[in-house]
């Protein structure tokens, strides 16, 4: 770890005099979806908005606006700050999120929804703590990976360390509870592990745990259970046969067919599919764009999710292991996301109360993930200042062999030099397991 501290100390807060650029391709995919996210929650939230007001069809829509601009901020600010700064306040960072998951449980401090408590009241917003709770254990687990990396490739107890911060923060959000957040939050620990090193054994024992223990958990609350049966029984009705929330966002989904029915035309909308704007936008945005759109929409996400994966490899070979394993980690939160989402909306998994990155309604998701866009830039920036040979990065860098890593047969050791790319990182991984 020092050494990487010592190759980043020529970074200060704030930018170099001198830039270097950023990735064309991520900030053209970010800026179409925050753009597209915008036109959405304006088409699927005009009825919403009038039965609420009375008269405006714009209110959701302005307040979005609203939360672009805060999250913009908030990325440009998360920008300025050095990823050896957040790698440093990795640990204060997981005791913030702990804080958070236990504030909002306090009653008259987290406000009760649906039988739900995740959001904390500020005037202006409402915050739902799982949010930036979970970007923060993200930036701590990357921290411990680097400070630990071998004992978590060879010792049971190295991997397994982790998972205490992890089993309260989980044990928080199931208590809200946000079951949803804390399958995706374990889903993406050990996706951060597993690029780490560590042993797969070991791996698919904790995993095959984890996936009994949220079994278990999932029947044991009833309303997960009827869940469950709805999902399994009868898709699209509710007991009585009657057309639920599953069952009118697969209409929308049907009635898009190849090209959609146009932008503002779809039907859905009009308060027949509840959360319209929110949770299952996605069914509008396949309504009114039809396959094609859909197409469109998962090509953008695959493109983010793959220059994240390309710039946490950049920083790996520049031994910013830090930087690669965020990298690595809210790409994959990108990814298992948008996925589950659109899962959600199609019928093909059961209902979950989670947002779609950059198009859903909603202040906390939105400006997390522009932090989250940040936080993957700024290494991106670093990765190109030290690639570039800057004069003041030349005076206290220098360009280190990775680290050493143990043999499938477990005895001496090799350098990690047998190609490049993600394939051949891949191919790397599987032969240190």
């Amino acid at each position: 770890m020092s050494a990487q501290i010592g190759r980043q100390q020529s970074l200060s807060f704030g930018l170099s005099p001198t830039r270097y650029g950023l990735d064309p391709i991520l900030c053209l995919v970010v800026a179409i979806l925050l753009a597209w996210g915008l036109v959405m929650v304006a088409s699927a939230s005009v009825a919403i908005s009038e039965k609420i007001t009375g008269v405006s069809t714009a209110y959701f829509v302005k307040r979005q606006l609203a939360f672009v601009v805060l999250g913009l901020g908030c990325g440009a600010l998360a920008f300025t700050v050095p990823m050896r700064s957040w790698e440093s306040a990795g640990p204060l960072l997981l005791m913030l999120a702990l804080f958070l998951l236990v504030l909002v449980l306090i009653p008259g401090v987290g406000l009760d929804r649906n039988k739900a408590r995740r959001w904390i009241d500020f005037g202006l917003f409402q915050m739902q703590a799982s949010e930036p709770a979970r970007l923060a254990v993200v930036l701590y687990l990357a921290g411990y990976i680097v400070r630990r990396q071998l004992a978590l490739q060879t010792k049971t107890m190295g991997l397994l360390a982790p998972f205490i911060p992890l089993a309260f923060v989980s044990g928080f959000l199931l208590k809200e509870p946000d079951f949803g957040a804390t399958a995706i939050l374990l889903a993406i620990s050990m996706l951060m592990l597993f690029m780490a090193g560590a042993r797969l054994r070991d791996l698919a024992i904790i995993g095959g745990s984890l996936i009994a223990a949220l079994g278990v958990i999932a029947i044991w609350a009833p309303y997960r259970v009827n869940r469950l049966m709805r999902f399994f029984d009868t898709p699209g009705r509710d007991s009585d046969g009657n057309i639920d929330q599953l069952g009118q966002a697969l209409i929308a989904v049907g009635r898009g067919e190849w090209f959609g029915v146009g932008l503002g035309n779809s039907l859905q909308k009009l308060l027949y599919l509840p959360e319209m704007h929110t949770d299952f936008i996605f069914a509008i945005l396949a309504e009114e764009f039809g396959l094609f759109g859909v197409l469109i929409l998962i090509g953008l996400f695959g493109l983010l999710v793959w220059r994240g994966f390309v710039i946490g490899q950049a920083a790996e070979q520049l031994n910013c292991r830090f930087n690669a394993y965020v990298c690595y980690g809210l790409s994959s939160w990108f990814g298992l996301q948008s996925l589950i989402n659109m899962a959600v909306n199609m019928g093909a998994v059961p209902t979950k109360g989670l947002a779609l990155p950059f198009i859903s309604y909603g202040g906390s998701s939105l400006i997390t993930v522009c932090v989250m866009v940040a936080l993957i830039l700024r290494v991106d920036y670093e990765n190109r200042f030290l690639q570039a040979g800057h004069p003041s990065a030349r005076r206290t860098t220098k360009i280190e062999p990775t680290p050493l890593r143990r043999t499938p047969a477990g005895g001496g050791s090799r350098r990690e030099q047998d190609g490049t790319g993600l394939f051949a990182f891949f191919r790397r991984r599987g032969a240190r397991s």
